[in-house]
């Protein structure tokens, strides 16, 4: 066995290690020494969508698998199941340190993207640097900050998949196999497709690069070997996740990312995907990337209000017009942002790392340039979103599952992902090859290429209006300081990138790790990427980001929640207040609103086409005094027994007409389309009649009995149970959600077909008589998925465990 030397095996990676467990704790220095907890709104919304299902757990060890407690019950794959993954998670808790979740999300990106470093034979204090830029950029810490802990916890482990499959394409199949089933076996646990998808194209470009170079060395067969084992790791990987896979795939369908049903101007009928508007939404300007170097390029957040500075031009402007109530209208214009986000959020990759990206372009090998460049080129293009439609409405139309997601400037992760990685190859192959005289040429070109880009900003970018199209009609005097404003910021930005280039550029150009020593010039490095991204990241996540633990307001229970709680029959609540855009009614109460991105489109649709209408002409008879609530057919059968538009007690409606848990209809309307459904939903009585779509259910005919009864017996997250009675055969409509995969009825124990009734709930036809009706939720998807996903999840880790200690083995030999 050959012995180790500790100090070039061993010791880098222990002060790699206890870096960035300094950094991450010294970040988050609250949650560790000041017994905080950080306040993320996502995630407050979370608790309340999920508080049912984790109380059902809590209570019966059992998963709740259908989510009540929003948007009248949408299936719970998306909201809060636990999955037999467990070797995922315990791997998880290993490579973290056990560091307090969602910090640790933090910590695993620094480890990943060191370990990809590695893989690509960067030294290991220069992989320090390279991982503490991916892992501080503002694209992570503004993610945390919002509560996208799944979207972090898959960014992070993105790099470890990037480095098995490149330890593959580089001959090491053994480890190479190990560690791409583990890192994409973690990735795919955050369940965040939409960074896979990312991810997916990252690999693609390296793959057909890989192609390229293996074919030119005739080595086809090699090239095809790897991709043999590569696919070997990803199927193991992908069945430790595939019950969620197999759940959320079944859903999607379903959710407002399927195909539409219904017809109108904007959309035709089978459709799929989101809305370009909705996709869209927050796209970026063309000048906009230009963050990654200069984060206030375009002012920084648009949250951040100047008029709160007393020494802003803004306010001595407001303080000097002697209007109070004008000066109170254009404080909210006083936004440091003045581009065309409505929800702004920089991302900075870090002036020193952009020098260093471009370093990479002169000095790294070509065939990784040729593979990182185009990423990056994408990235960026696609995040203009709508400010490119020539070329991102191609990609939404054609690129297959495209259409799926939203937030296009989340495609800034890849020049974030890229810019780190050909930094650090550049800079590795500078210190193998050294600094002669035609390096210090080329680095001179690459301080021209940053530097003297920041000089030009400096010098001219103050031509530029500082002001948005909205706010041209605002009153001059006010503009004029609010531009000021943005400029100052804009210059002090790229003076401060300038400075940190021109840094980078000296101990580079002059190899001070040969005047001092390579550890104090990695030192140096380490220290100054770290500075220069944590000083931006705090203005993002500072002081107002932590709270006390147990000091969250936002589920404390209010005088509207007391009163409506002593009703304790099953019934569901409208909160007026922002109804598809909270979730803390779903924390006390079933609510028929809720906050989540994906929703079933039918009840979308519903929601758009008659529920916003009728709620509408709701508040209008209220505020006259005329309030039928009979005629809000909609509400009522969605069982909507208290409409709430405040905190205290006055500030709830009861509605006595609401249809209750489950009804016998007189009539039924048979319509012949979808679009026919929900517009005829939207005008009957659904007390007394149903409408229901002839060309998917028949229905047979229906015998009125007004004495008819409909009692929920029992009712769990995954069961219902009702006690019918009627002389006549009828349908039966229960106020709950029709989705088709999983749900099962049964009369008397038999089973029955479910029928959907009124565009969103299920209808069953029970005879005459006294009888049960029963709901069970059993999904295959949950059932037979999570026992191949604990399968998977055991073979994923042998796999890991048994290629690092033959890898091992195969270096003593």
């Amino acid at each position: 066995m050959k012995k180790i030397k500790f100090t070039e095996q061993v010791l880098p990676h222990l002060v790699a290690v206890g870096v960035f467990l300094v950094i991450t704790v010294f970040f988050f220095n609250p949650v560790f020494f000041d017994n905080k907890t950080i306040s993320q709104y996502d995630i407050q919304q979370w608790e309340g969508s999920s508080k049912a299902l984790r109380d059902y757990r809590d209570k019966t060890g059992e998963e709740g698998l259908w989510a009540d407690a929003m948007f009248s019950g949408m299936p719970a794959y998306l909201v809060n199941t636990h999955w037999s993954n467990g070797p995922v998670s315990f791997l998880k808790r290993a490579l973290s340190l056990s560091l307090p979740h969602p910090i640790a999300n933090i910590f695993l990106a620094f480890i990943s993207y060191y370990i990809l470093l590695l893989a690509f034979r960067v030294r290991p204090y220069l992989a320090i640097a390279g991982a503490v830029a991916f892992g501080l950029s503002s694209y992570m810490i503004i993610g945390f900050g919002a509560g996208h802990n799944a979207r972090i916890g898959a960014i992070a482990f993105m790099p470890l998949v990037m480095a098995g499959i490149h330890l593959a394409f580089s001959r090491k199949w053994i480890l190479g196999f190990g560690v791409t089933t583990a890192g994409l076996a973690l990735h795919l646990k955050e369940n965040h497709l939409q960074i896979t998808y990312y991810l997916l194209f990252i690999v693609l470009v390296y793959g057909l690069i890989q192609l390229i170079d293996f074919l030119r060395e005739n080595r086809a067969a090699d090239f095809f070997k790897t991709i043999a084992i590569l696919v070997v790791a990803a199927v193991i990987a992908a069945g430790s996740f595939i019950g969620p896979m197999w759940a959320v795939t079944e859903y999607s369908q379903y959710s407002i990312r399927g195909e539409t049903q219904l017809v109108s101007a904007e959309r035709k009928e089978g459709q799929s995907g989101l809305d370009k508007s909705y996709a869209f939404r927050y796209s970026y300007g063309i000048w906009e990337p230009m963050t990654l170097l200069v984060p206030n390029f375009y002012g920084g957040l648009s949250s951040n209000y100047l008029v709160q500075d007393p020494n802003s031009e803004v306010y001595k402007a407001l303080s000097r017009s002697g209007d109070e109530q004008m000066a109170n209208q254009l404080a909210q214009y006083t936004s440091a942002y003045w581009g065309i986000n409505p929800l702004n959020a920089p991302y900075y990759g870090g002036a020193i790392i952009f020098f260093l990206f471009v370093l990479g372009i002169v000095f790294a090998d070509g065939k990784y340039v040729g593979w990182l460049i185009p990423v990056i080129i994408f990235g960026i293009m696609a995040s203009w979103g709508d400010s490119a439609k020539w070329f991102n409405y191609a990609l939404f139309d054609y690129l297959p599952g495209y259409n799926k997601f939203r937030s296009v400037t989340f495609l800034m992760i890849l020049p974030l992902f890229a810019f780190p990685l050909l930094g650090m190859l550049g800079l590795e192959k500078l210190f193998t090859t050294g600094v002669d005289k035609a390096a210090r040429k080329k680095l001179l070109i690459v301080l021209g290429a940053t530097g003297g880009l920041c000089v030009l900003l400096f010098l001219f970018g103050g031509m530029m209006s500082f002001m948005s199209a909205h706010e041209s009609q605002l009153p001059a005097w006010f503009t004029s300081a609010l531009a000021d404003d943005r400029k100052s910021l804009f210059r002090s930005d790229v003076f401060r990138s300038l400075a940190f280039i021109v840094a980078a550029f000296v101990v580079i150009y002059f190899e001070v790790w040969k005047k001092i020593s390579p550890i104090a010039f990695y030192a140096f490095l380490i220290i100054m990427i770290t500075l220069d991204l944590a000083i931006v990241d705090k203005r993002y996540f500072g002081k107002d980001k932590y709270q006390r633990k147990r000091e969250n307001t936002m589920f404390a229970m209010n005088a509207a929640d007391q009163e409506i709680l002593k009703d304790k029959s099953h019934y569901r609540v409208y909160n007026l207040q922002g109804t598809f855009e909270e979730a803390r009614t779903s924390y006390f109460h079933n609510s028929i609103g809720g906050y989540h991105g994906v929703k079933m489109r039918r009840y979308q649709d519903l929601y758009d086409t008659c529920l916003f209408r009728e709620t509408n002409e709701f508040i209008q008879d209220v505020q006259s005094g005329k309030a039928d609530f009979s005629k809000y057919g909609v509400m009522n059968m969605l069982n909507v027994k208290y409409i709430v538009f405040g905190p205290e007690r006055n500030n709830i409606i009861p509605n006595p007409a609401a249809n209750g848990n489950g009804w016998f209809v007189s009539e039924v309307i048979t319509v012949s389309s979808p679009t026919e459904e929900v517009l005829k939903t939207c005008g009957v009585n659904t007390r007394t009649t149903a409408v229901i779509d002839g060309s998917r259910f028949k229905v047979e005919s229906v015998q009125a009995d007004t004495t008819a009864t409909l009692t929920l017996a029992d009712r769990n997250p995954n069961y219902q149970k009702y006690e019918s009675q009627s002389q006549a055969s009828g349908l039966a409509v229960f106020s709950e959600i029709y989705y088709p995969k999983g749900w099962k009825a049964f009369v008397d124990g038999k089973e029955t077909e479910i029928i959907c009734a009124d565009y969103v709930l299920r209808a069953v036809q029970v005879p005459a008589g006294k009888h049960v009706v029963e709901f069970k939720f059993e999904p295959a998807a949950y059932y037979t998925g999570n026992k191949i996903t604990m399968i998977s999840s055991w073979l994923m880790l042998v796999a890991l465990l048994g290629s690092v200690v033959w890898s091992v083995r195969k270096e003593d030999a």
